[in-house]
């Protein structure tokens, strides 16, 4: 799991920063592991995105979670992420 925050609320090159840390990741983890899951926010809204390992695929989430209205959504994914 990584987390960026995007500069001057910027979410479009937070995100481009987060495929780019995810394919470095991907080189350095030794496990199998088939996803890596990511987020990219400005602090009051969340975007996640994922790495398919095997099919070297950036997947950019489509939805924006936004904070606080959703804020136990956002807890929801990255409680996973972490199981």
């Amino acid at each position: 799991m990584i987390v960026l925050e995007a500069k001057n609320a910027d979410l479009a090159r937070g995100f481009t920063q987060l495929a780019v840390e995810l394919i470095a990741l991907d080189q350095w983890l030794e496990n199998d592991q088939p996803t890596v899951l990511g987020a990219v926010t400005t602090g009051d809204i969340w975007q996640f995105g994922q790495l398919n390992r095997q099919e070297k695929l950036i997947i950019q989430g489509i939805k924006l979670f936004v904070i606080p209205d959703e804020l136990e959504a956002v807890f929801q994914i990255l409680r996973a992420a972490l199981e």
